[in-house]
């Protein structure tokens, strides 16, 4: 192979990183794949940093000692999740996407790659301190945005389900109650999926009495699992208490009415705000 150029191996480098967040790579490992010098990756690395740093485009963080190495964090500044989520607010309110029972037609936010891989960075982002073993949601809207999630903590993904999978094996089932209907469901998860001891972040799509939510923290219990938390894209206004406490979610939903008329307003989270 010609020698290559050291913006070549920097791109290289930065393609690599950026495509698999959160999973460390050992400096031997560039090293050998550039056939450079462990000096030479060292400063290619720290250009990188400053890079990225300077346009806000997240951060490669060094590891030091025998196990080290080097890895890429998405990070999302509270400043610029406010503005991506106020415009997506803005977008959402008014009357067109409102459906009945008080919900909101946003199908075409979560299938979105590129939106729902934003929001899964801000939310991960939140996250990192709390260092979750892998991601939790329930089947099917919310998968999008909590895949994006777990790609951006660099963990697995795991799905909750109503009903089990013969081609997954046993599993555990339990009942709970629906927040949005009060009726009783059930929630079904392979009994090999997680293990004993790890911690969850659960992730979903939409947040309104809290009944879901509260199924898969009494799914991980019976796991012998830690929450660490639980991050929604939206939540409703009413009702004001849920079954579940401590969430943080993206959006916050509120249905005005006036007569016969509807209309939603569609808030960035006051944590967002601070």
């Amino acid at each position: 192979m010609d020698k290559i150029r050291r913006n070549e191996r920097m791109s290289a480098m930065l393609k690599i990183l950026t495509d698999q967040p959160n999973h460390q790579l050992t400096l031997s490992y560039f090293c050998d794949l550039f056939g450079a010098a462990k000096s030479t990756m060292s400063e290619d690395i720290d250009l990188l940093c400053n890079t990225l740093r300077s346009f806000e485009l997240g951060e490669i963080q060094t590891l030091t000692g025998a196990a080290g190495g080097v890895f890429y964090r998405p990070s999302v500044r509270d400043e610029q999740a406010a503005a991506y989520i106020g415009e997506l607010c803005r977008q959402l309110s008014g009357t067109e996407r409102l459906l009945p029972g008080g919900f909101l037609y946003y199908s075409d936010i979560l299938s979105s790659p590129q939106m729902t891989q934003r929001m899964g960075e801000i939310i991960a982002t939140q996250y990192y301190g709390m260092a979750p073993d892998f991601v939790l949601t329930m089947e099917t809207k919310g998968i999008p945005v909590a895949l994006m999630t777990a790609r951006a903590l660099g963990v697995p993904l795991v799905i909750a389900r109503h009903t089990s999978k013969v081609y997954e094996g046993p599993a555990v089932n339990i009942n709970y109650v629906s927040g949005s209907s009060g009726s009783i469901q059930t929630m079904s998860l392979a009994r090999r999926a997680v293990q004993e001891g790890q911690k969850a972040l659960i992730v979903d799509d939409f947040l309104k009495g809290g009944g879901t939510a509260r199924g898969m923290v009494e799914l991980m219990r019976e796991f012998h699992v830690q929450v660490v938390g639980a991050a929604f894209v939206m939540e409703t206004d009413d009702p004001p208490k849920k079954r579940i406490a401590g969430e943080k979610a993206l959006m916050r939903l509120r249905i005005h009415r006036e007569g016969d008329e509807e209309w939603a307003e569609v808030t960035p989270a006051e944590w967002l705000m601070k």
